[in-house]
């Protein structure tokens, strides 16, 4: 094997890894528990950034509610204070970097 295919196929095999943890979401099933501490489980992010929980009665995203700082990889046991029992159906919004990078819809129980 030359070097030329030694690096060659390092460098393929470093792309296909980055691209791989390049995803963004949520272990979670749909529903939650009602209160003032939602437990979102596992959440994986592609960078560090924050997960927001809006109100989305209606199925429109409405005062935010509450937001939790997440690091880069696998965020277990996220847990976000509402302040105020929420028992309505939510919106988790995960941001790295400002910009959207994944969405959940939950339905309070």
């Amino acid at each position: 094997m030359s070097v030329k295919t030694i690096i060659f196929a390092a460098a393929a095999a470093a792309v296909t890894a980055t691209a791989g943890a390049a995803d963004t979401y949520f272990e979670q099933g749909r529903t939650l528990e009602a209160g003032n501490v939602l437990e979102l489980g596992l959440i994986t992010a592609e960078g560090a950034g924050v997960v927001e929980i809006y109100d989305y009665r209606n199925g429109t995203q409405g005062k935010l509610l509450g937001t939790e700082r997440l690091n880069a990889g696998a965020n277990t046991n996220t847990r976000v204070n509402t302040g105020l029992p929420a028992n309505r159906d939510v919106i988790a919004v995960v941001k790295i970097d400002g910009q959207i990078a994944a969405t959940k819809a939950f339905d309070i129980n």
